[in-house]
């Protein structure tokens, strides 16, 4: 099978990274990222301007691209430039959304051109990760619906447009659209430790109207089992990003720095750690490869090959994360040094969407269901 990007995907990958280099320095991406807002909108409005927005739409929605490919390539240039904007949060999950609902079109358009945001509010305290086990209601009333609950670090809230909640209604799990100056949605923002920022959101008597709902009543699982699984590839691939110079940082201390004369990296304890480490950042482009050939596939084919990847992330991005802090020493996790915030980034991408443990025992699971001896 030819797994080689087609020239636009390339293309696409050669302008971002170029953005990257010469548009995104660290020390402004950091600063934007401890902001009140979370991001620069300035970055915001060139990465719509750039198409950037636009690859993470499929064609019929106004988008130019869509497919698991076009998310992995996007997203590893975002994870080598440690990009803090909200493309996961308004481009995939609340996007995605939106867009599988359908009948938006004049929002997804907005939402491609960077005029508007929106946000994923589905994970709760206490779902243990599971679609079906929120807790927030939707209850219909004369004039549409009335939504209460709660939910749990959605990140980039604050600077959504609107927020889209799931909650369950008489028919299942039902996805809404909460603009965010509606009386009854609070929000309790605070900064995450990666940059950027999370909030926790009450839904205190929510009142909308009938055309809220996103798609039809009770399809919010379906949906959110597509989007969700997007979201893990999309994370999988910023990971591999990440590695991919947490890597290069490592690999050139260790030919620059000098003990007894000559570069650390002549000692062979470092090369065997660092052969290690590039031997498992190509099992994670291995899992990000099979993730995105088959996350437009529905089934569990598709549900295992992404619960393999994330797991894969999360067992992983650990270790790079630790060996080249060790390899580097003190000055590995100091503030004017890139490599202790691509490292922390790295290690958060674990707890977002389900961790190393999680995917694991639904890996299991899914193998089990499917009667697989490897299950």
């Amino acid at each position: 099978m030819d797994f080689e990007h087609s020239d636009e995907r390339k293309m696409l990958a050669d302008t971002l990274d170029r953005w990257v280099l010469q548009d995104y320095p660290l020390a402004a991406r950091l600063t934007a990222g401890a902001s009140e807002l979370g991001y620069a909108r300035d970055k915001w409005a060139s990465l719509a301007e750039l198409g950037v927005i636009g690859a993470l739409f499929a064609e019929e929605d106004g988008g130019f691209g869509g497919h698991g490919f076009d998310l992995s390539v996007v997203f590893q240039s975002l994870g080598r430039g440690l990009v803090v904007e909200p493309l996961l949060q308004s481009g995939v999950l609340g996007g995605g959304a939106v867009a599988l609902g359908g009948g938006q079109a004049e929002l997804i358009e907005a939402l491609i051109s960077g005029e508007k945001q929106t946000a994923l509010a589905h994970f709760e305290a206490s779902d243990g990760g599971e679609i079906d086990a929120i807790e927030a209601v939707a209850e219909k009333t004369r004039d549409g619906w009335r939504l209460r609950g709660q939910k749990a670090v959605v990140r980039s809230a604050a600077s959504a447009d609107f927020l889209v909640v799931s909650a369950k209604s008489a028919a299942g799990v039902s996805l809404f659209m909460v603009p965010s100056d509606n009386g009854g949605l609070s929000l309790q923002t605070y900064q995450t430790i990666d940059g950027g920022s999370a909030s926790e959101v009450l839904l205190d008597a929510v009142d909308l109207p009938t055309d809220a709902l996103i798609g039809t009543e009770g399809q919010g699982a379906e949906i959110l089992t597509e989007v969700l699984g997007r979201g893990v590839l999309c994370l999988c691939a910023e990971a591999l990003g990440l590695m991919e110079v947490i890597r290069d940082i490592t690999v050139e201390f260790l030919q620059t720095r000098k003990q007894f004369g000559l570069p650390i990296g002549k000692f062979q304890a470092l090369q065997h750690r660092m052969a290690e480490m590039l031997l498992e950042i190509e099992q994670v482009k291995s899992a990000v490869i099979n993730a995105a050939d088959v996350v437009d596939t529905p089934g569990r084919p598709r549900e295992r090959a992404l619960s393999a990847a994330k797991y894969t992330v999360g067992r992983v991005g650990k270790l790079v994360a630790e060996e080249a802090i060790q390899m580097h020493g003190g000055m590995g996790m100091t503030w004017e040094y890139p490599l202790g915030h691509f490292a922390k980034r790295l290690v958060m991408i674990d707890h977002e969407l389900g961790d190393e443990d999680h995917h694991l025992t639904r890996f299991i699971a899914l193998g089990r269901a499917d009667g697989r001896a490897d299950g």
